[in-house]
């Protein structure tokens, strides 16, 4: 079958043909690829800056956002059947016994970094006609939401943070209704979903990010009713004035610099959540004033990174809200589809789109 691989040690990106996967134990499902999201983190495992391929291989089939439709399961699966919608989980649990969380089944939370993650770390990813996957980890999709399911991980970050600033925010019981006012750093696939996100969550949301209007990631920003604010045009301060301190910062630029620029916009209380993993940056920071700022607003710096189960249950469910109160919305964040063959052009920027870009396998 055709798999997109990439080998590290020429920095090569290649369609090769592999071996079709098979069943090997009865809580296994065999799922025919349909799509797969090409984000930043494929672009560092591309460049050797992330990742590597299984243990004694010289490549790594890439792709760890995935839609899939089930196609064979073993005979102890009971929750799946053949022709089922399905987006399967990333990282899967380090061997440890001493990593409470993997053995509690939160991986997202492992505490000795020896998790593998499909198609970034260790494990071969999604990026082929067919591909086997425990039961365990797999999600299903409605039917309806065919289109933009490949959406779903994407969105698991932004569930698992709201999910933890739910959390945080506890501690103010005199705060009844929860929500307040929000700044989503990035214009991104990943800033605009945490958008849509936040806005059910109940937040007034604005979008600050460096490109000045008019420009695609705009457009869609505020055709969700979210206002768009060109960082290269209007200061942190000029953003303050105009949409006030947030309750609520989530960060998904992955740029130091301007990420921690935007820590003035938070509010006293607020939490500022990130989920960007920046490359190095030279720069001054003082740390005093910041350590001053965190103290004595009494402030929260929440960072977050892969995602639970429930985080994918949540994204499943909340794509079907996002589809009933912005009816478009998500359709205007995929902005192009390719084939396998045109991975390597799309994954290094020599061709694509203004948004999000999709590998398709299948038209099914």
């Amino acid at each position: 079958m055709k798999a997109v691989a990439v080998f590290p040690k020429g920095r090569e990106v290649k369609v090769i043909d592999v071996p079709e996967p098979k069943l090997r134990s009865p809580t296994q499902v065999r799922v025919r690829t349909l799509e797969v999201g090409v984000c930043g983190t494929d672009k560092e495992v591309v460049e050797g800056k992330h990742g590597e391929p299984p243990e004694g291989e010289d490549h790594l089939i890439v792709g760890h956002e995935c839609l899939g439709e089930v196609v064979e399961v073993g005979e102890q699966v009971e929750n799946l059947k053949p022709g089922d919608l399905v987006v399967p989980r990333v990282r899967r649990p380090c061997p440890r016994d001493e990593c409470a969380p993997c053995r509690a089944g939160y991986s997202d939370f492992c505490v000795t970094g020896e998790y593998t993650e499909r198609g970034i770390q260790a494990a071969h990813g999604f990026c082929a006609e067919l591909f086997v996957e425990d039961a365990l980890y797999l999600h299903k999709v409605p039917r309806e939401l065919r289109g933009v399911a490949v959406l779903t991980e994407p969105l698991t970050i932004a569930e698992k943070a709201l999910r933890g600033v739910a959390h945080i925010q506890t501690r103010m019981p005199w705060e009844k209704d929860r929500g307040g006012r929000a700044v989503v750093l990035g214009s991104g696939p990943v800033g605009l979903l945490g958008a849509m996100a936040l806005m059910r969550a109940g937040f007034q949301t604005t979008m600050y990010s460096r490109s000045p209007k008019p420009n695609p990631k705009a457009e869609v920003s505020e055709s969700l009713g979210v206002p768009y604010v060109s960082s290269k045009q209007h200061r942190v301060e000029e953003l303050v004035k105009q949409r006030g301190r947030a309750d609520v910062v989530y960060e998904a630029a992955g740029v130091a610099s301007v990420g921690f620029e935007l820590m003035d916009a938070l509010a006293p209380n607020g939490v500022y959540v990130f989920t960007g993993v920046p490359g190095s940056e030279e720069g001054e920071l003082d740390q005093g004033e910041l350590m001053k700022q965190w103290v004595m607003n009494n402030q929260v710096v929440l960072g977050t990174v892969n995602a639970a189960p429930e985080d994918f249950e949540a994204a499943v469910a909340d794509l079907g809200r996002f589809r009933t109160k912005w009816p478009g919305g998500l359709e205007r964040i995929i902005t192009a589809r390719h084939p396998p063959e045109d991975y390597a052009e799309v994954v290094a920027g020599r061709k694509g789109s203004h948004i999000k870009d999709i590998i398709v396998f299948s038209r099914g």
